[in-house]
């Protein structure tokens, strides 16, 4: 099974991560993707920029086991996980994730898991900008936790 996992400032090019993955694996029969971009409103608020930070070692020590456990209860042949730090502007990309499977509920399911949980339990922390120059710390939404609830609490 392949599984890479990236935490970088540079942005990524989809095409190319998909292919590297799947190059030369016959067996994969679908491939799920989800990109993640930055809005530029929160609500009614319109937003200059994001800051995205994190715990370097414990972050990505965080995303390996998720990958794992996504490889485990899907049956995924591959899984890409590339998050962004650091400064972050409107339409910007944020996250990749990539998981590929024999068969395509698999690979749906694995990359839902995996988005549910990355947004629920890797240790990022992400301040929105307005174009007002204001700048907040986001908390957590309970709308993320609830989507998690529905894998179980064992992740």
């Amino acid at each position: 099974m392949t599984m890479t996992i990236s935490v970088q400032e540079n942005d990524f090019d989809v095409a190319a991560e998909v292919a590297a993955l799947t190059r030369d694996n016959n067996d994969i029969g679908a491939v799920a993707t989800f990109i993640g971009k930055v809005r530029g409103r929160d609500g009614e608020r319109p937003l200059a920029s994001m800051t995205l930070e994190h715990y370097p070692g414990m972050t990505e020590t965080e995303l390996h086991r998720l990958a794992d456990e996504a490889k485990r209860r899907f049956s995924l042949s591959a899984v890409r996980i590339i998050h962004r730090v650091g400064a972050l502007i409107p339409g910007d990309n944020i996250v990749l994730v990539v998981a590929c499977a024999r068969h395509r509920q698999d690979a749906f399911d694995g990359c839902s898991f995996t988005m549910d949980y990355l947004k629920t339990r890797a240790p990022f922390w992400k301040k929105e900008v307005g174009v007002d120059g204001s700048g907040d710390w986001v908390d957590a939404r309970h709308s993320d936790d609830d989507a998690a609830t529905r894998w179980g609490n064992d992740a």
